[in-house]
């Protein structure tokens, strides 16, 4: 349906109000109560009313007023229409998570999702089991572009300032660890400078930099390590290091989930290498929105607890 501005242009709302008042209440007097005005601007309403719609409306009679045959037939339509618009104008949005069946797009880095959505999904699983959920992979680079696009509706990485429009939220800080198969290097942790800088080096590069966090923390103090092998996604790296003598400097969230299922070493960097912050980035045009709002704070929640058992 095509809207037609110009049509609109001299109707008051508040007459339609008034016309649903009148109607109901067959009484300017009563009318005026109900609307908490003066008799008179009732009045003069009512011969606004009648002028619109080209038609007398309400006509006096002994018991009052009574409607007329087109006045009948504008308030059938009417009054659902005005409830309606009240109801999108004043009632207050709201999602119920148990039966709620909605898809939502949520944007992750590789190595977010391996840490993150095997504790959120099934979450949401049990709080809300007909949500569908998209996972879309995302980097520090591409997370405001994917939000304009409308390619995910919230992103959790460690993001690149965006901008204005960009709301973000901190979720986790945390640092690094060393990961390798003690069965390709049996090395005690935790390692020493040394047979860090003695073994090769795997990195995980978005843009295939070969140069990362710790290489410039070691060429501030004048060393360098070797890096022999590049990947762009962290997935990769446990068969890379489960096949080759390396090591791997990654996230240490990643690193607690890999000692867990791929049986790696962990081990504390031996250089400081500084923290980093994990955020929940959204538009800021989707505030408000109680879905969106529901499913942040189950991540916050996680990102929490995860958080406390660091």
């Amino acid at each position: 349906m095509s809207i037609r501005e110009k049509d609109f242009r001299g109707v008051d709302l508040n007459l339609l109000v008034t016309l649903a008042v009148l109607l109901r209440e067959r009484s300017v007097s009563r009318a005026a109560a109900c609307l908490h005005l003066g008799q008179p601007a009732v009045s003069g309403a009512l011969a606004r009313l009648r002028e619109l719609f080209g038609d007398e409306l309400l006509v006096r009679v002994p018991q009052g007023m009574a409607p007329t045959v087109r006045a009948l037939a504008l308030q059938s339509e009417l009054t659902p229409l005005l409830e309606r618009l009240q109801t999108l104008l004043f009632a207050e949005a709201s999602f119920e998570p148990a039966s709620a069946a909605r898809a939502f797009s949520l944007g992750m880095s590789d190595w977010v999702e391996i840490w993150l959505a095997p504790k959120l999904l099934p979450r949401l699983r049990a709080l809300a089991p007909k949500l569908r959920i998209a996972l879309e992979t995302t980097d520090p680079f591409t997370g405001s572009a994917m939000l304009e696009q409308g390619r995910m509706e919230l992103g959790v990485s460690v993001f690149a300032p965006g901008p204005a429009w960009q709301q973000t939220r901190p979720l986790r800080s945390m640092g690094f660890a060393v990961v390798y198969d003690p069965k390709q290097l049996p090395l005690p942790a935790p390692l020493s400078l040394d047979d860090y800088l003695a073994h090769q080096h795997a990195l995980v590069s978005y843009r295939g930099a070969r140069q990362g966090t710790a290489d410039r923390a070691l060429a501030e103090r004048g060393l360098s390590r070797v890096v022999s092998h590049t990947a762009s996604r962290f997935a990769s790296l446990p068969p890379l290091l489960k096949a080759l003598p390396l090591l791997a400097t990654v996230p240490e969230a990643l690193a607690d989930e890999w000692v867990a299922s791929h049986g790696l070493c962990a081990s504390l960097p031996p250089l400081d290498l500084p923290p980093f912050t994990v955020s929940l980035i959204r538009h800021a045009a989707s505030g408000g929105d109680p879905g969106l709002d529901w499913l942040e704070a189950q991540i916050l929640d996680i990102a929490g607890e995860a958080q406390s058992k660091a």
